[in-house]
């Protein structure tokens, strides 16, 4: 492997490892499992290397790795959920929030957003990978249906089929503000202030009549400032109990959260002019780490 062209693909590599990474996450939504598949794809590279027919780029070729390990990871995920009882999809335990950063360079927001990732995986798993194959990362029909051993015409048949469901699942609205406009900003500050001084007023003027807060993991959302706030209130604890840092998480602004001094996990926000839309909790410890290890985090 010490050969030159063994060299050149860990140059390709390398270029791509953002955009692999940001792939993988959409394909499977959790932000260490796709981790663990761009590891595995350069392992999988390294010793199909040779065997390579360079009859495609080095870039859809490394893309077309990614994908099928994601494929299989989605197809051993399906089993457990079934075995759990949580459903065909499963979304719900594997679902973890996303450090903007490690993909914004490579990456449209809208690409990552909450609602879009949910959404995908309302898809099949093919149907997803042709939609982001085609959609996303632009490879053409030929190169998709090689990618995932279809023909031109069952990939074209997949994508229209996707771009239909996605529509219903997850429309586009046009309502959400950008994160870096400055009410977004003064939204998710006014958001932490509630939380850390235990202000429940704060907290329902931030909401907007129609608020949802969604759980992640859980069976149970709530819809409605009320339903919201006959939530949070218990939660919001006393005085000092909450810590919150300002951050990005799939494009838009989250809290990290810690919780007498032990971290909790991370709430992303969707904002309008009007308040806050929806609320989104990882209430696992685990996706705190992805935030606070990037640096220039926090407040």
């Amino acid at each position: 492997m010490g050969t030159p062209e063994a060299g050149a693909l860990t140059e390709a590599f390398e270029v791509e490892r953002r955009g692999l990474f940001a792939h993988a996450y959409r394909m499977l939504g959790a932000y260490h499992e796709a981790e663990d598949v761009v590891q595995d794809t350069y392992v999988r590279a390294l010793r199909g290397w040779e065997t390579f027919e360079r009859r495609s780029s080095l870039r859809t070729w490394l893309y077309r790795i990614a994908t099928n390990v994601c494929l299989t990871v989605l197809e051993g995920r399906g089993r457990r959920a079934l075995s759990l009882g949580l459903g065909p999809d499963g979304l719900g335990p594997w679902l973890e929030p996303l450090p903007t950063d490690p993909v914004d360079l490579v990456t449209a927001r809208e690409s990552v957003r909450l609602a879009f990732v949910v959404g995908l995986h309302h898809l099949a798993p093919r149907q997803r990978a042709v939609l982001l194959l085609r959609e996303v990362l632009a490879f053409s029909a030929a190169e998709t249906g090689e990618a995932l051993g279809m023909s031109v015409p069952a990939v074209k048949s997949a994508l229209q089929r996707a771009r239909a469901r996605l529509a219903e699942v997850a429309p586009a609205r046009d309502d959400v503000l950008d994160v870096t406009s400055p009410r977004a900003r003064e939204l998710l500050a006014r958001y932490m202030a509630a939380w850390e001084t235990s202000d429940a007023d704060a907290f329902r003027e931030v909401l907007r009549a129609d608020a949802s807060i969604e759980p992640v993991g859980s069976p149970v959302s709530y819809a409605g400032r009320a339903a919201c706030l006959a939530f949070a209130g218990p939660a919001l604890g006393s005085a000092g109990d909450w810590r919150m840092a300002a951050t990005e998480a799939n494009g838009q602004p989250a809290a990290v959260a810690w919780f007498q001094g032990e971290p909790y996990g991370v709430a992303v926000l969707t904002v309008a002019d009007d308040g806050i839309v929806a609320i989104t909790l990882f209430g696992n410890p685990k996706v705190v780490e992805p935030f606070v290890r990037e640096p220039a985090r926090g407040r």
